[in-house]
C-alpha cells in the first residue's frame, strides 16, 4: 500500500487513512486532544503523508502512524495548556459514551460512570510512560509486540511499565473505591 502511495497513487493513501482513523482518534483523545482530537489527527495524517520518505519499507504502518499522532497531540497541547486539555479530554470521552439502554438499571449505569471518572483520574496522575503504556495497550487494544514498536521500546520494557503502571492504578482505584480490592 506505501508503495502505491509513493507511486502518487492518492486513492491509496485514502484507503489507509480510512482504515487508520478510528485508532487515530481513540489514541489523540486517550493522550488528551479532547476537543481537538479530530484536528490533530487530520494534521498527524498531513505529516505522516509529507514523511512517507523516511517510512522504512517492510515497518507496520499503524504503530508509525499512533507515533506521529502521539507527537501531534504533545504540541497541541503544548500550545492549549494542559488545564483545557483534561477538560476538553474528559467532555469528549463522556460525549463518546454510548447511550444508555431505557431498560438499563440507573444505578449500574451511575456505578460504571464514577468507575469511569475514577479511571481517567487515576491515569492523569501516572507519569507520562506509564500512561502511554497503558493507553497503548488496553485502551487501544494493541498487542504487546504492537505497543513495543510505537513506543520504540523494547518488549520487557514494556512488560516492567505496564506491571508498574498496573500495580499503581490498583492501589490508586482500590483507594479511591473506599479500600476495596479492584479486579
Amino acid at each position: 500500500m506505501i508503495a502505491r502511495v509513493r507511486a502518487g497513487e492518492a486513492e491509496a493513501y485514502a484507503q489507509l487513512v480510512r482504515a487508520h482513523t478510528g485508532v487515530a482518534l481513540r489514541a489523540a483523545v486517550a493522550f488528551g486532544a479532547g476537543a481537538e482530537a479530530e484536528d490533530v489527527v487530520q494534521s498527524a495524517f498531513f505529516k505522516a503523508y509529507q514523511s512517507l520518505g523516511r517510512f522504512r519499507e517492510g515497518a507496520a504502518f499503524r504503530p508509525w502512524l499512533l507515533r506521529i499522532v502521539v507527537n501531534e497531540t504533545r504540541n497541541t497541547l503544548r500550545s492549549a495548556g494542559r488545564a483545557r486539555a483534561v477538560a476538553g479530554r474528559e467532555a469528549v470521552l463522556r460525549g463518546a459514551e454510548p447511550v444508555i439502554p431505557e431498560s438499563a438499571d440507573p444505578a449500574v449505569a451511575a456505578l460504571a460512570e464514577e468507575r469511569r471518572t475514577l479511571l481517567t483520574a487515576a491515569l492523569d496522575e501516572l507519569s507520562e510512560e506509564h500512561r502511554q503504556v497503558v493507553t497503548y495497550r488496553y485502551l487501544l487494544e494493541m498487542d504487546e509486540a504492537e505497543t513495543a514498536r510505537t513506543l520504540g521500546w523494547p518488549r520487557g520494557t514494556v512488560k516492567s511499565r505496564l506491571n508498574r503502571a498496573l500495580k499503581k492504578l490498583e492501589k490508586k482505584l482500590g483507594t479511591e473505591a473506599g479500600g476495596s480490592d479492584v479486579g
